[in-house]
């Protein structure tokens, strides 16, 4: 899930419910000033997850999400914060043309990736991650994000707002429109 916020808080949130460490959620924070921000829920999530994008600052900290009627509740750290989830968004419907086994191989998002960053700037398919590491994002679904309370460091988030510019944590950000993907991400260690 990707948003952006009044108060310049742009929030990118992976409920992750198959890993090579489990299930988890972590939290990707772009701050006003430009800094970011990696909320992980142990050691070991936060040192992979920061061997793959960039992060100035990495909290290991409580990080719980709970899924709810109109969305979902986001507490992590420094953080709290609601957010609700409406209906399958445009891009979504576009997504479901591709079935699923296609649209989550590595060959057809790289293939697609020029296509992917045209239809939504500032996101992509296919990329290099850190460490050597190659990235395809396989999105499968899309619903709009309708709405964002909460706190970050005490401060109000504010407002629900468009994530732009795109985040900078890695080679892709989310789509502008604040949106919940259903993504699969391949990750491939350099041979």
């Amino acid at each position: 899930m990707g948003v952006g916020t009044t108060s310049g808080v742009r929030i990118v949130v992976g409920i992750w419910e198959r890993s090579p460490f489990g299930a988890f959620t972590d939290v990707f924070l772009e701050l006003p000033d430009g800094s970011s921000v990696l909320l992980a829920p142990d050691e070991i999530v936060a040192a992979y997850v920061s061997g793959t994008y960039r992060f100035d600052t990495v909290s290991v900290v409580d990080v719980s999400a709970r899924r709810t009627a109109r969305g979902l509740e986001l507490a992590a750290g420094a953080l709290e914060a609601s957010i609700d989830v409406g209906g399958i968004s445009p891009l979504g419907r576009i997504l479901r043309i591709v079935p699923k086994p296609v649209a989550r191989d590595p060959r057809w998002l790289a293939a697609i990736d020029p296509v992917a960053r045209l239809v939504a700037p500032g996101s992509g398919t296919a990329g290099s991650a850190g460490n050597g590491r190659r990235e395809y994002y396989g999105v499968t679904g899309a619903h709009d994000v309708t709405g964002v309370r909460g706190t970050w460091a005490g401060e109000p988030l504010g407002e629900l707002a468009p994530l732009d510019p795109p985040v900078a944590f890695g080679f892709a950000s989310m789509p502008r429109i604040p949106q919940v993907v259903d993504v699969e991400t391949t990750i491939r260690e350099p041979v």
